[in-house]
């Protein structure tokens, strides 16, 4: 019974998922009749399994608003914001009763749902007419098309043309030049008969036409602009037969992988070493083997990003209702996966960084208006890929950050000297300080500093990074710079001074020969063309501080992340491997150019190097022409 129980919480948590996506989309496009059936849907099948699995209080609540959804379906209810918002607060309660909570909010919107479909009374159907027609059977012998008829009665405004297939016979019976075919359709009651009875001029004689008045399908209350949008949730290529599965075991199962693969990364140098044929063919089954469970397993484990922007969507909503601030929240890149440990612990850093662009960005819809913006502002919530990285930037067009506030409040505080010359940068940093605002007043949503070091301390956590862009007056930019997985990657392993070090494979470019030139040369300037492209480099002898012999044949392997390109000179490229992710020690988090760590098949550990920060290094090349060591 307990199993029971529990598939039914997590389907029913889907489905008010479901649900709060519809109601979402349907505040843009209120009379999209496919939206309304879905929320509908929704609302009948949660309401329905309640009562299977003996949950009468979920669903007794549905029951009225299912019946609300009937209405509107119908066309005897108006669909508003007022309706839609109550209904978000019913999938609330929802969730709510799933999860252990009272009835008593319940009561309460049940009442307001009753005064509010009261007051709205009920709304005239409107009333199409309806047309049936069969033509002579032997139209098409005589030459006749009846798509031109069908085209005829959609420029009178007929809708919802379909086939009559009554007097279809057995295909054994058919004939192709026999039409057997009838249509039927709505028009609008003010065209006359005769209007109709005149696109048939040339096809009367073994016409049958029948008119009658009814009551239109739900589906005709859509606008024909609305009926195209897409509605959220499963779509045709998603409704297979899907498996749940609790998080706690494919995390157990990627644990065990990752043992696997070092146990197998063993395996083959044991092989290696041996010079035993057999030993070696085995090695390399188990190795191909291990690569498709690594892949396999990693691809079980991967998000898309999109999953989580539901709740992005309700709580803009929620936030315009409450502030009063139209706004107008777009995604891209929704379909971009990283791992579920990192998609999860995204949610809160950027729910944090919504309310500070809300509370603290964006401005009043009249102020935007004297500012001569758009009345409704906008935030922007994009996912992309980067070589190993995923990049997900938060954007709005708002005011931008107050260089100046912010100046003044981190004097306060103490962080910087009051004739301190901060860079533009710097000062972008400082928001993220702890215990860091600006608000004059702590209010519901900000003021008391502690949401955007939460974003901070997260961020870092997951190994990313943060960078803001902002320009006053045009808004500003978050992007949250993310490792594609937290388990297993694919690296290139390399050997400088000695020690080895894993690279990567997702960010590298390319690998050259470093030219005999530059083979002597340690520090100073350090730029290679390739490919008529200047890249700065560094040497890692020199930033790891090496004091062996360089190997007489460097190689250069130019890495890439969203910042740049930067060529790393090393001494020896040893091969690719399966790389097993470690965290480091709290004694070498610090080490800001090393992201991790893993254990090689001779069973030492190999230090796993952090591109963006190398990247970023180079970029002192650029900037100031010296090596950054």
């Amino acid at each position: 019974m307990m199993e029971e129980e529990t598939v039914f919480r997590v389907e029913a948590e889907g489905l008010v998922e479901s649900l709060e996506a519809g109601l979402l989309a349907l505040r843009d496009a209120p009379r999209n009749a496919e939206l309304i059936n879905k929320v509908f849907r929704d609302l009948h099948t949660l309401k329905g399994s309640g009562a299977m699995f003996g949950r009468d209080d979920i669903a007794s609540f549905l029951h009225d608003f299912e019946t609300a959804f009937e209405q509107v379906r119908a066309g005897s209810v108006k669909l508003d914001a007022a309706l839609i918002g109550l209904s978000l607060e019913a999938s609330d309660h929802v969730a709510a009763l799933l999860a252990g909570g009272g009835t008593a909010p319940g009561d309460a919107l049940l009442g307001r749902l009753a005064e509010m479909l009261q007051t709205a009374g009920t709304e005239p159907a409107r009333v199409p007419l309806r047309f049936r027609f069969w033509m002579d059977p032997r139209t098409l012998d005589l030459g006749g098309k009846p798509e031109f008829i069908l085209d005829e009665l959609r420029k009178l405004g007929a809708t919802n043309i379909r086939p009559v297939l009554d007097e279809l016979p057995p295909l054994s019976e058919m004939d192709p030049m026999r039409l057997y075919l009838g249509w039927e359709g709505e028009i609008d009651p003010k065209i006359s008969e005769d209007q109709i009875r005149a696109v048939f001029l040339f096809h009367e004689d073994g016409l049958r036409l029948e008119l009658e008045c009814a009551s239109p399908p739900a589906q005709h209350e859509a606008d024909p602009e609305s009926v195209d949008t897409p509605v959220p949730g499963r779509t045709a290529d998603t409704q297979r037969q899907l498996m749940r599965v609790p998080a706690e075991r494919l995390d157990d199962m990627m644990n065990r992988v990752g043992e696997l693969v070092i146990a197998e990364a063993r395996l083959l140098e044991l092989a290696a070493n041996s010079g035993d044929p057999n030993l070696v063919t085995v090695a390399e089954d188990i190795q191909r083997l291990t690569t498709a469970m690594r892949d396999t397993t990693m691809s079980i484990r991967m998000t898309p990003i999109g999953a989580i922007t539901g709740r992005f969507r309700r709580l803009v909503h929620d936030l315009t209702t409450k502030l009063g601030k139209p706004i107008e929240f777009i995604t891209e890149g929704e379909e971009t996966e990283l791992d579920k440990t990192v998609v999860e612990q995204l949610t809160d850093p950027l729910m944090h960084i919504i309310r500070n662009v809300v509370d603290h960005g964006l401005e009043a819809e009249e102020d935007r208006v004297a500012m001569g913006k758009a009345a409704k502002g906008q935030i922007r919530l994009s996912a992309r890929y980067s070589g190993a990285e995923v990049l997900i930037s938060l954007a709005d067009d708002g005011r931008g950050l107050n260089r100046d506030a912010i100046l003044k409040r981190a004097v306060e505080r103490g962080l910087i000297a009051a004739a301190a010359d901060v860079p533009e940068e710097e000062i972008a940093r400082l928001i993220f300080e702890p215990g860091f605002s600006t608000a004059e007043a702590v209010t519901e949503l900000s003021g008391r500093g502690v949401g955007m070091d939460v974003v901070h301390r997260t961020i870092e956590a997951l190994r990313g990074s943060l960078e803001v862009a902002s320009e006053p007056g045009h808004g500003t930019t978050v992007t949250l710079r993310l490792p594609l997985t937290l388990a297993i990657i694919d690296g290139l392993l390399i050997e400088v001074g000695g020690e080895r070090f894993v690279i990567p494979l997702a960010a590298v470019d390319e690998i050259v020969e470093l030219p005999a030139a530059h083979a002597a040369v340690r520090s100073g300037n350090a730029f290679l063309d390739i490919r008529e492209n200047l890249v700065p480099v560094l040497r890692l002898r020199t930033l790891l501080q090496s004091e062996n012999a360089p190997d007489p044949h460097q190689k250069v392997i130019v890495v890439t992340s969203s910042d740049g390109r930067v060529g790393l000179v090393v001494d020896r490229i040893i091969g690719s491997n399966q790389t097993v992710i470690k965290q480091l020690s709290p004694l070498h988090a610090g080490l800001k150019i090393f992201s991790g760590a893993t254990i090689l098949g001779d069973g030492s550990v190999a230090l796993i190097l952090d591109v963006p920060q190398l990247v970023t290094r180079g970029r002192t090349v650029v900037e100031t022409g010296k090596e950054a060591a």
